[in-house]
């Protein structure tokens, strides 16, 4: 075997151990589970009044993203009572654009354009590996192409500290090529989209200054 061949082999096998290394470092968090059906039934008309506007009507803004009676949506409905401006539609079309915005900085190593946007041990886990392919020589190609899916997962509220946490499940498309040092394609393909599914948490605290939502964990 020569020696541009083995080369090319040990580059691959790094990109490879760098994917499942974030992977790893990231803790997945995908679904919720709401409490026992009749543990729901006899909730749902103390829980009603959260889902009531100012008509007596449903609050569609939270039903049309989570069931009627769930957790999700009384931990939406204390958000709304803790800061009325806070709304459902309204944060996923924000972390829709969060979401391009990260993960490409993440794709191009350029971390700093995103760091009020990443809890500190989130923002570690990428820099570790952003630095590990600067280190062995690799570069990052990609082009976001948009995105396909962004729905709610989960929702819950802390009526201690007010911190809210919600869950979204993304479905983008992008490319993205691997070169080595040599400008050698070692993964991926031109012109080649590929689907990038992920579930991220975001945390804020609720009716504080700082309108900052942060992405606090990753998963697939």
């Amino acid at each position: 075997m020569n020696s541009p061949l083995i080369q090319i082999l040990v580059l691959a096998g790094i990109a490879i151990f760098l994917i499942l290394r974030l992977k790893s470092v990231l803790g997945t968090r995908d679904g919720f589970e709401g409490p026992p059906r009749s543990e729901r039934a006899a909730a749902n008309d103390q829980r009603r009044e959260a889902f009531e506007v100012i008509d007596g009507g449903p609050d569609y803004d939270i039903l049309d993203n989570v069931p009627e009676g769930s957790d999700a949506a009384d931990a939406l409905a204390q958000m709304k009572r803790v800061e009325p401006s806070f709304g459902v539609g309204e944060f996923l079309q924000g972390a829709r654009g969060a979401y391009e915005m990260i993960l490409m900085a993440f794709e191009r190593g350029t971390l700093e354009d995103v760091t009020p946007f990443l809890a500190e041990d989130v923002y570690e886990a990428f820099a570790q590996v952003v630095d590990a392919r600067e280190e062995q020589g690799l570069t990052i190609e990609a082009e976001f192409l948009g995105v396909h899916e962004t729905r709610l997962v989960n929702a819950d509220f802390d009526d201690g500290t007010k911190i809210a946490s919600i869950t979204v499940r993304f479905v983008g498309e992008l490319t993205s090529l691997v070169r080595d040092s040599s400008g050698e394609i070692i993964e991926g393909k031109e012109r080649q989209p590929k689907r990038q599914k992920d579930i991220w948490t975001f945390e804020r605290a609720m009716g504080s200054g700082d309108p900052n939502w942060r992405l606090v964990a990753t998963g697939e």
